[in-house]
């Protein structure tokens, strides 16, 4: 039975409130499914850039990458041909000789029924193309041909693992960015929150201003929401759909399980078994007290040199994310990097939070988690939010105390350092930061509203989208 239909979640059911009605974008079935991404605009950007460079669509597996990229084709250009080396393995036949632009355009053309190739109109896309890696190398002549826009994607998986040694990449000619799940600001446009309502409540952020209690609340009840359902788009898809957050969790274990099949696809036979045994070790390593990631955790006796490549694994597959201590909280922080002391966060959130189990997820919308356990996940949030945005966060634990800064960032020259607190509470560790070092701004993120003592900003989690 869907929660929507219990009553201790009957609150969540938005879509039935006449209020929050006004909100809601249209209901056609293209908007269901059509999740507008920030990404979307970057291509467009790329699109109408000089000299343009072929585009790499890195990230971790189901983030909504072919989506995208399929839908910017078509709308954005006179002519889309896309060519998917899984779904249509004979297409890599088009690589097996000459690498000449021509030559490669004739076999596009005899292979794909209705492909309509029209100079300075048409973009190319080689989907999956780490199983391809002839195709990647034939794109530094496709760029230099100059006829036609081309953007290849794939998994970071396929990319960093696929046996491309003798295979020459197109270094000069392809431009890479990398795709994340949605963001909260664009987890908050798939429930109909317009981007004016975001505007509106930034300058709440910019003003340092109180929010009104029913809009704080609002918002701070889709934190709750992001931390169950997260960004994957599917997860996401299936949550907006029924406003069914069961329907979430069994389409976040779908993906879990996927990535488990992909370990077992990529991986040697000898790091198989320990990736997966690091894989999940990562609820459990955001439980404890001290959330710095421990090897002996793994399982018992385990340690670096066992397990620090099956670590890595995850990490170049875009799965988990790392994040460095610092031995001193000073601008530039990469000069202070700690490399073999830091914590692991997982990419989405609602996959961290479908691993705990679907329990712990109704304990988050029910608002009566407690313990570590807590504080590991808002961590995460935070990470999320930072690292979406392209920020490096580190953190700062300093072996002489028992106090802890939970992110730090550069900024202006400065050091910017960030506390999160899942219960109200005192900032021992950030006053006594502020008071040693005096940075410029320091914020403490929390489940209440906006705050400001000197250079102490608190802010309600959701106010996290607005860091810069």
């Amino acid at each position: 039975m869907g929660w929507s239909k219990n009553v201790d979640f009957l609150r969540l059911g938005w879509s039935k409130n006449v209020d929050f009605l006004l909100d809601k974008w249209s209901k056609n079935v293209d908007n269901l499914y059509m999740l507008k991404r920030k990404i979307y605009n970057k291509l467009v950007e790329r699109k109408n850039s000089p000299n343009k460079k072929s585009l790499l669509v890195r990230g971790p597996r189901q983030v909504g990458k072919t989506f995208i990229i399929r839908e910017f084709g078509k709308s954005e250009y006179e002519s889309f041909i896309e060519l998917n080396f899984i779904a249509n393995s004979n297409l890599k036949q088009i690589f097996d000789g000459t690498l000449e632009p021509k030559e490669i355009y004739r076999g596009i053309i005899s292979r794909i029924s209705n492909a309509n190739l029209v100079e300075g109109k048409t973009l190319i896309f080689f989907d999956e193309i780490q199983t391809c890696p002839l195709a990647r190398t034939a794109l530094k002549f496709l760029v230099e041909d100059k006829k036609y826009d081309f953007i290849s994607s794939g998994s970071l998986l396929g990319i960093n693992y696929n046996e491309t040694d003798k295979v020459s990449m197109p270094v000069g000619y392809e431009k890479d960015i990398e795709m994340h799940s949605l963001d909260f600001e664009e987890f908050l446009w798939a429930n109909g929150i317009q981007p004016e309502s975001i505007d509106y409540l930034k300058e709440f952020f910019d003003n340092k201003k109180i929010v009104p209690d029913d809009i704080n609340s609002r918002y701070l009840k889709f934190i709750d929401d992001y931390l169950v359902v997260g960004g994957m788009p599917s997860a996401v898809n299936k949550y907006i759909e029924n406003t069914n957050f069961i329907d979430a969790h069994n389409e976040q274990i779908e993906i879990i399980n996927n990535y488990k099949d992909d370990i077992l696809h990529y991986a040697s036979t000898v790091l198989k078994p320990k990736i997966t045994k690091c894989f999940d070790s990562i609820p459990m390593q955001l439980s404890k007290e001290n959330r710095k990631f421990q090897y002996s955790k793994i399982e018992n006796g385990g340690n670096k040199s066992k397990y620090e490549s099956s670590l890595n694994w995850l990490i170049d597959a875009g799965f988990v994310k790392k994040c460095n201590n610092l031995t001193l909280p000073e601008f530039p922080t990469i000069s202070h990097c700690e490399v073999n002391n830091f914590k692991i966060y997982l990419h989405d959130l609602g996959l961290l939070t479908a691993m705990y189990g679907l329990e712990l997820q109704k304990s988050i919308i029910r608002k009566d988690l407690k313990g570590h356990t807590k504080g590991g996940i808002y961590e995460n949030l935070i990470f999320d939010m930072l690292t979406k945005k392209n920020i490096v966060p580190y953190y700062f634990k300093n072996k002489t105390s028992t106090q802890e800064i939970e992110f730090l960032y550069d900024k202006d020259s400065d050091v910017v350092p960030i506390e999160v607190k899942s219960k109200n509470g005192s900032t021992v560790s950030l006053n006594e930061y502020i008071k040693k070092y005096s940075p410029h701004i320091a914020y403490k993120f929390v489940d209440g509203n906006v705050g400001f003592d000197g250079v102490k900003y608190t802010l309600p989690f959701y106010m996290g989208m607005y860091i810069e």
